[in-house]
């Protein structure tokens, strides 16, 4: 069996984003994750008119997987995403919308992002990826499964790479890990290293 690579890390959290261990954002002066997600997409000059309008996990998938699908060269590109709270963060805002009966109001804006896959859909739009894509719930991020299902993809499927991630929103709490797993680089594809990621 051929060897597999991860080779770009994104994270995430706390107001900062980290491209292969190089800070290259921190926002203190944001309060709040919208106002983190939208400030931190124009301050890195990235380009997509629609992701203003996405709901914060898409927002923020989007925002993990640019510093890493904006330099390749293909779009043969597998996503296999996973988080805790799936869609919760906007299954709430839905509910708010249609639990008062007097001010009854569903958005279908807000109805459209209740399912956590959307978020690949999203991606794979900007990114013009037609591949595989999968997205598992878990309490915690389960290396045991990404790296057997990245694998998979990569010797069964016949895709070029692999973009794996742990994306994950609920109200003020946000956390994102992606890696893109491939056929050549420096640090091996194990579960050891998945677990090291995400420390």
């Amino acid at each position: 069996m051929e060897n597999l690579y991860i080779t770009d890390i994104c994270k995430i959290y706390s107001q900062k984003i980290v491209v292969n261990n190089q800070l290259i954002l921190e926002d203190f002066e944001s309060t709040d994750i919208s106002t983190f997600l939208k400030t931190a997409f124009k301050t890195l000059n990235y380009q997509y008119p629609k992701y203003y309008k996405m709901d914060n996990l898409s927002k923020l998938a989007v925002l993990a997987s640019e510093p890493i699908l904006s330099k390749q060269n293909t779009n043969n590109i597998a996503l296999v995403f996973m988080n805790k709270s799936a869609s919760l963060d906007t299954d709430l805002k839905h509910q708010q919308s249609i639990q008062n009966k007097d001010e009854y109001f569903p958005s279908p804006a807000v109805f459209v992002y209740t399912l956590p896959n959307i978020c690949m859909g999203e991606v794979s739009i900007k990114h013009k990826l037609q591949t595989e894509n999968a997205f598992f719930l878990s309490e915690s991020f389960d290396a045991k499964l990404m790296f057997n299902y990245a694998e998979y993809l990569m010797k069964h499927k016949n895709v070029d790479k692999v973009l794996c991630g742990w994306i994950d929103v609920l109200q003020s709490e946000y956390q994102a890990i992606m890696y893109l797993v491939e056929k050549q680089g420096k640090v091996p594809h194990t579960i050891n290293e998945l677990d090291n990621i995400t420390l």
